[in-house]
């Protein structure tokens, strides 16, 4: 972990050249307090420290109490002083009339370096998140029950103006048995991996009803030995989702839900036509599904002219109440039904057991990023109703929003006047709104991955994993290899320089493209040619390339047939270009699904 340490140590030289900023006191508090409290002060302590930053600069002022833990002289901390007083007036604590964007840059990537490393949080930590994906949902069942039902048909009557078309369009689709469904890569709570999925070997009654096994997973139709041989599930026999914990920060993890296979199948039939229907309509300038850019793009003008706010929520997906989504749905009866249907009903949680969800769905289901999305811009513009005392009751009024108004997952973006209202809405349809993270004063914003301030670009590059020890690191090696080109494209080429030292101990790193497949630095100044291939005449380096080992999973008969027809190609249907190659690869009925192993070969590669 000393190794975490030096890089800090040369990012904070870096950024100390930035901003000509003396950080020998630095250095040594960085030295001392790792030695006290080891690498929690990187990625706990610290973060604390960029999110009282992130405060001063949404309040436009700098108080000592939001630095706990950090000595203050006057209203500014000492640590990282210097780059404080580019930002803050020392004495009285307001953000200066023309403050650093340099400084406040350097502030955010010295803090928040290590925020998100994927690093264990420890059992107490683990244990704390399950217990909160319990406590969410309760609190969403108490919602549900304490809604007011003209609230419900409010929430309805918006949202039909706003996806009619889109969603009448689904619902025919449902109505003809003519959704495309495929297979996701990853894992299943009935734990089938690659080509066993297409065996199918359990269907729901629920899903039976409204989307016939004999109609989408199977090529021959309503085949009685097929039939014969695939276990129905009655609604008290389903399988629970699998709920489990992913790295996220060294906070917190991440809680995600696992779904069957035949679930998952047909979420994703049923979300990639609804992507499809929104995408190619003009809603796609009001929602997005796909590209986060557009958000991106408001938050720069929010920072800029201060019209627009950012605004983040906690737990987004996990407190979006299935009666919400019913409310969504109800007028598009078919989908309804198929979206209730692929709906898993419990949850296995560790700690606790078979839980009874109240939420529509949480991550890990195919359908929950496009469901939260449209809910989310329909609460929204209930609270730009409030907010103006405008009933909208036709599609162009809302499509006038267009600029002003975009939802991407749980990333919002509303007029800064409208605000008020729009967060009283969120919380009245049993949302929480990250304060912390939501920005409307000031000229901070962030969504989407970027943040900026006065229209400036400050989004840091983060450390996501410990750095690699030897060559059989190899996700650690090469998410270090890409921090290392976003810290040079960054302009932190000291610690570029380091990392190139520190990675060349382990494997060659020759310069290369953006596009080679060999792992290898970035240069401005171009890239190495060792040899030119003689048939491609391409040029070619010898470096570090990853290899991938195929999971082996072969099929035979039904289920070789069934994947070679499922997919197809519709001009008036979703098509995936990523499936269709997959679907064409000669071994594909032998290997499929994620790889199980990697490696490191070294060996010639193109470098362009």
């Amino acid at each position: 972990m000393k190794s975490l340490v030096t890089l800090f140590l040369r990012v904070l030289d870096d950024v100390g050249g930035f901003c000509s900023v003396d950080t020998t006191q630095d250095i040594k508090t960085v030295l001392r307090r790792y030695e006290h409290e080891g690498l929690e002060f990187f990625t706990r302590v610290l973060p604390r420290y960029g999110a009282a930053l992130e405060e001063g600069l949404r309040n436009g002022a700098s108080t000592p109490d939001l630095y706990v833990g950090f000595k203050c002289r006057q209203n500014l901390p000492v640590f990282l002083g210097g780059f404080m007083e580019l930002v803050f007036d020392r004495a009285s604590g307001v953000l200066l009339d023309e403050p650093s964007t340099e400084a406040i840059r350097s502030l955010r990537q010295l803090t928040m370096l290590f925020k998100k490393i994927e690093l264990d949080c420890g059992a107490k930590r683990t244990a704390d998140a399950f217990a909160g994906f319990i406590k969410s949902d309760v609190e969403v069942g108490e919602w549900e029950k304490n809604v007011d039902p003209q609230l419900l048909q409010e929430f309805t009557r918006i949202s039909k103006i706003l996806y009619s078309a889109e969603l009448s369009a689904v619902n025919r689709k449902v109505d003809a048995f003519d959704l495309v469904p495929s297979h996701g890569p990853g894992a299943t709570a009935d734990r089938l991996v690659g080509n066993a999925k297409y065996e199918m070997p359990m269907w729901t009654t629920r899903l039976e009803d409204v989307a016939p096994l004999g109609r989408y997973a199977d090529f021959r139709g309503y085949s009685t030995d097929r039939y014969d041989r695939t276990d129905f599930r009655s609604p008290e026999h389903e399988l629970p989702v699998r709920v489990i914990h992913v790295p996220k920060t060294a906070e917190t993890p991440r809680i995600i839900a696992i779904e069957p296979t035949c679930m998952q199948y047909m979420q994703q039939a049923v979300a990639r036509q609804i992507k499809w229907e929104v995408d190619r309509s003009i809603l796609a300038a009001l929602i997005g599904t796909t590209y986060q850019e557009p958000n991106q793009r408001l938050a720069m003008e929010g920072s800029l002219n201060g019209n627009l706010a950012t605004l983040d929520l906690s737990e987004a997906s996990d407190r979006v109440s299935n009666r919400l989504v019913e409310a969504l749905f109800s007028p598009y009866p078919h989908l309804n039904d198929l979206v209730q249907a692929s709906r898993s009903l419990r949850a296995d949680v560790p700690g606790w057991g078979v839980h009874t969800l109240s939420r529509f769905a949480s991550m890990g289901s195919a359908l929950t990023f496009p469901v939260e999305t449209m809910v989310f811009l329909t609460v929204v513009v209930y609270g730009i109703q409030q907010a103006t005392n405008t009933r909208f009751a036709s599609h162009k009024q809302l499509i006038e929003l267009a600029g002003s108004v975009r939802i991407y997952g749980d990333d919002i973006i509303v007029p800064v006047e409208t605000v008020s209202s729009v967060v009283d809405a969120l919380e009245l349809f049993g949302f929480k709104v990250n304060r912390h993270k939501s920005f409307w004063t000031g000229k901070f914003r962030e969504s989407c991955g970027k943040e900026y301030f006065a229209g400036d670009d400050v989004t840091i590059c983060r450390v996501r994993r410990v750095l690699p020890t030897d060559r059989n690191a190899v996700s650690e090696l090469v998410s270090a290899v890409e921090f290392r080109n976003h810290a040079y494209k960054r302009g932190l080429w000291k610690t570029a320089r380091w990392l190139d030292d520190y990675l060349q101990g382990i494997i060659p790193l020759p310069a290369v493209a953006e596009d080679s497949t060999v792992l290898g630095r970035h240069s401005f100044l171009g890239f190495d040619s060792d040899r030119v291939c003689p048939r491609l005449h391409r040029p070619m380096v010898r470096g570090a390339v990853v290899k991938y080992r195929k999971r082996l999973s072969p099929i035979d008969n039904d289920a070789a047939l069934m994947k070679c027809l499922a997919f197809r190609l519709d001009s008036e249907s979703p098509s995936d270009w990523e499936d269709f190659v997959l679907h064409a690869q000669d071994d594909h009925l032998t290997y499929a699904g994620r790889p199980d192993a990697s490696s490191i070969n070294i060996r010639w590669g193109y470098s362009n």
